[in-house]
């Protein structure tokens, strides 16, 4: 049914100009124009996708011209798609070149190598204190050199993370409760490790029958239920994992087959700020740093517990510039690096670190633009929140404001994933003219697609386009490859 469906589509599009397809006789621009939107009409229209809605518009750059547009005001759900504007009005507001800080105090005194008190971790969003690219690592050396350059080797308190430069709302809005054990659900906040997300082992047991073995990262705050099971050799890995909504438990489901290897997955975390102290505590201990007390969350402190008088500094550090972060956003869709960096646009200029706060700096960015206030609305920084509504319309007016600002446009442009190359477009688009051309932003939630850009034409035009589907019964894959073909098709577009 599917391969049929397609057929049909592609029979239907079939008078579009395909990249080995013999070039048609000079045209007026007006009829290469009128072409192509029969072309894309024929795409959108199809009854492959009858109950699916579109919202579709392309515009030439370098002509200040609507090429195409089918619905193009229709408020649909972006999915990641939302991180456009949340990248976009985080760099109006803090700068491509803004970077975030971290730091270590001494809440006592300091003498033969001992912190007699606390040691206070403070930081205002740095998203890239995880494994990527060893960076982790790399400051917890530096960290723990310099605390013993600073005459500290142990610690007689607690390590207390100090998190409330953010709000402890930690979850979007809209978020669903039957995904938040999910990586791409972890909470958000301002002192993040690995991107709040802890590991899951799971192993067989000796024999088939035996309960399957399962380890979780220390720190995760969550308890394991392990309802799994070790399977006949060779058998189905069937092994599920969920969160209760009423408790920190993770229930594991399912079976491993016997005699195979471990498997690992990401969960989201309970509490990041915790989970940040936690990893701090052992990653210092494993440098010659040790902590006698526990780690803690501020917040979780009675305010006669935390901390008195002036903190002393001791070791700062500072995240790459918001121009290497958005590589991470954007290639890999990362959705609590949009989390904060909506959070630290509300925080900037002196405001809270909130997501509310977050969605006024928005407002106001979008309103400078020329965006009215009912054009859209946000919920969440990274579009995982089925409250965000957003219009193709008005995700190609901000595509075309960033690439029209020279303080925004080579930043923007090389954060985004690229067709047939990298990020989460790598595998899509390629053998076709969109390969290492198409630069453009992904986004999938259920039965919602996205993907809104630039390209350049076979003539060179350059040209900014958005494509959202929502309400869609197909398989996503078709879905996508029907957008995929609208972008070859405007890959190929000529007005020759």
């Amino acid at each position: 049914m599917r391969a049929a469906g397609l057929a049909l589509l592609l029979a239907a599009a079939s008078g579009c100009a395909a990249h080995d397809a013999p070039r048609a006789e000079p045209a007026r621009p007006d009829a290469a124009v009128r072409r192509l939107q029969a072309d894309l009409t024929r795409v959108f229209g199809a009854p492959l996708t009858a109950s699916a809605a579109w919202g579709v518009e392309v515009r030439s750059l370098d002509r200040g011209e609507t090429l195409f547009a089918w619905r193009r005001e229709a408020l649909m759900m972006p999915a990641s798609n939302m991180k456009v504007v949340t990248l976009a009005v985080a760099a109006e507001t803090l700068g491509w070149d803004h970077r975030f800080t971290t730091s270590l105090h001494a809440a006592g005194e300091v003498a033969g190598g001992v912190l007699t008190g606390d040691l206070v971790v403070r930081g205002d969003g740095d998203p890239s204190f995880n494994r990527r690219e060893g960076r982790a690592a790399r400051v917890l050396d530096e960290w723990a050199e310099g605390l013993k350059a600073a005459g500290v080797t142990r610690v007689t308190g607690r390590l207390i993370a100090d998190d409330r430069a953010f709000e402890d709302e930690w979850l979007g809005a809209g978020w669903a409760w039957d995904y938040l054990q999910y990586g791409y659900a972890a909470p958000s906040g301002a002192l993040q490790y690995n991107d709040s997300t802890a590991e899951l082992a799971v192993a067989p047991g000796r024999a088939t029958g035996d309960p399957a073995l399962a380890r979780l990262t220390e720190g995760s705050g969550l308890t394991i239920l392990n309802r799994a099971a070790t399977g006949e050799p060779g058998s189905a890995f069937t092994m599920e994992y969920r969160r209760h909504v009423h408790q920190p438990v993770l229930e594991i489901t399912g079976s491993i087959p016997a005699g195979s290897v471990a498997v690992t997955r990401t969960v989201a975390v309970v509490n990041p700020t915790l989970f940040f102290a936690t990893a701090l505590k052992t990653g210092l201990a494993a440098r010659g740093v040790s902590i006698d007390g526990e780690a803690a969350d501020v917040g979780d402190l009675a305010p006669e517990l935390r901390p008195a008088g002036p903190l002393r500094p001791l070791v700062t550090t500072r995240s790459p510039t918001l121009r290497e972060l958005a590589a991470v956003l954007m290639k890999a869709s990362q959705n609590q690096y949009a989390e904060m960096l909506l959070k630290a646009a509300g925080a900037a200029g002196g405001g809270p670190g909130s997501s509310a706060a977050g969605r006024e700096a928005a407002r106001r960015v979008l309103l400078g633009w020329g965006i009215p206030d009912g054009a859209y609305m946000i919920a969440d920084g990274s579009g995982l929140s089925r409250y965000n509504y957003l219009s193709a319309s008005m995700l190609a007016a901000v595509l075309e404001r960033m690439y029209r600002d020279e303080r925004h446009r080579d930043a923007f442009l090389e954060a985004l994933p690229v067709a047939g190359r990298e990020g989460t477009l790598a595998g899509r688009l390629k053998r076709t003219r969109a390969e290492g051309n198409a630069s453009a932003k992904t986004g999938s939630i259920s039965n919602v697609r996205a993907l809104s850009g630039y390209l350049k034409t076979r003539d060179g035009e350059t040209v900014v386009f958005s494509i959202l589907v929502n309400h869609f019964l197909i398989p996503a894959a078709t879905a996508n490859w029907i957008t995929d073909l609208a972008v070859e098709i405007l890959a190929n577009f000529t007005r020759r």
